[in-house]
């Protein structure tokens, strides 16, 4: 028995220190001052903005990724105030370093064709997608809806120290930076030489606009006010914008459709974030029927699942919306999860997940090196064994 128990806490003290390992050393942050605050690139609360920038070493030194932060939007003045003395809206509060893994690790053995790219993390501070640009500020609540001044300041910071001779590049971001990949990708690409190779990775920011579960279209309210209150419509992509409302322009269904450059959708069905927030949001669930479920998948009803399903086809619709391009890459998952490359266990792991016997790092190093395509669905769930399925503290749960 105890040399049984002598084993297992080996067996679990390897495992931890392979994990610390896979994290990565920490990348402290970069303030982008001066200029950039001068003209009013700057967080909801006046901060400037910042980024972690870990340089890239050896064949990697002239390649670039840069990855977006997530962390959902402010819709009013009420909601932006609350987020504005925190990480999400001042860099005042954000950590001074933060561990790189995933694909932004350093480490061949965990990402193995960025490893050695100038890996950076933009940090999200401005609430909506760094799109917003409005230039009077309420001296009452001093908020600064200033996100696409801050996307201009951060992207020119990056070229005037090297990104300017990008030779290969990746924008990617998850969740609300998923969503930022999208709406910047074409704008990103054009920054760069004309002779640089550069695609894009949507993380968990395929978001839909789907009724929840009273009926109702709360999204679609959602993402109106966050436009009108951050001024962002004219910040959208004019393709989109000419034929639908600014507010519909936020869904990647619409406004994605006459992307240029080529694009990686890596989204769970199941995304968890849309569940909980899209599907059945608190304001359409007053009884909290759906609290368990959102929790964790295994307590939901036959019902309930059910609805589920039903997402994920309409997910699979939006999807379909886009039209075919032999340029995209798709790892669509059938697991309950929310972004899915940043972290060591669902990018590049023993058991992270699979599709066609693919990991997520590799079907994106094949995509992006042109070593063959990848465009794969999943069935539906829980057919899929290798999912990383979230399971939720019932004290974090926020909700739209």
């Amino acid at each position: 028995m105890a040399e049984a128990r002598s084993r297992l806490w080996l067996c679990s003290l390897l495992f931890l220190v392979a994990l610390l390992q896979a994290r990565g050393v920490p990348v402290r942050i970069t303030y982008v001052r001066n200029s950039a605050v001068a003209r009013g690139a700057v967080c909801l609360d006046g901060s400037p903005p910042a980024y972690h920038l870990d340089r890239g070493f050896g064949t990697g030194i002239n390649n670039w990724l840069v990855h977006i932060e997530g962390g959902g939007w402010c819709n009013n003045v009420t909601t932006c105030l609350a987020r504005k003395n925190t990480r999400l809206g001042s860099s005042k509060q954000m950590a001074k370093e933060i561990p790189f893994s995933g694909i932004l690790s350093n480490k061949r053995r965990y990402n193995p064709d960025f490893y050695n790219w100038n890996r950076i993390k933009v940090r999200y501070c401005d609430g909506a997608s760094f799109t917003g640009d409005i230039e009077a500020v309420n001296p009452a609540t001093n908020l600064h809806f200033r996100g696409a001044r801050v996307w201009q300041a951060v992207m020119e910071d990056l070229l005037s120290i090297g990104m300017a001779k990008v030779e290969n590049a990746i924008l990617s971001g998850c969740s609300a930076g998923g969503l930022t990949t999208i709406i910047h990708c074409d704008g990103f690409r054009a920054l760069l030489p004309m002779g640089a190779k550069v695609k894009c990775l949507s993380d968990a920011g395929f978001f839909i606009n789907a009724k929840d579960v009273s009926g109702v279209l709360h999204i679609e309210s959602y993402y109106n006010q966050v436009v009108a209150t951050h001024g962002s419509a004219k910040h959208l992509p004019r393709s989109c914008t000419s034929i639908f409302s600014p507010g519909l322009c936020f869904f990647p269904q619409y406004m994605a459709r006459q992307m240029q450059t080529p694009l990686f959708i890596l989204n769970a069905a199941y995304d968890s974030w849309q569940i909980k927030n899209i599907l059945a949001p608190g304001v359409a669930d007053p009884q909290g029927t759906w609290h368990g479920c959102e929790l964790d998948i295994n307590n939901c009803s036959p019902n309930q699942l059910k609805v589920m399903q039903d997402f994920r086809l309409e997910f699979m619709y939006s999807l379909g919306r886009l039209g075919s391009s032999s340029s995209r890459g798709l790892f669509i998952d059938s697991c309950y999860a929310h972004c899915q490359s940043e972290t060591q266990e669902t990018w590049l792991w023993g058991d992270s997940p699979v599709l066609a016997k693919t990991s997520i790092a590799r079907a994106v190093g094949d995509w992006f090196f042109d070593r063959k395509p990848f465009q794969k669905i999943d069935c539906a769930y829980p057919c899929n064994p290798t999912c990383h399925n979230r399971v939720f503290d019932p004290r974090e749960h926020p909700n739209l």
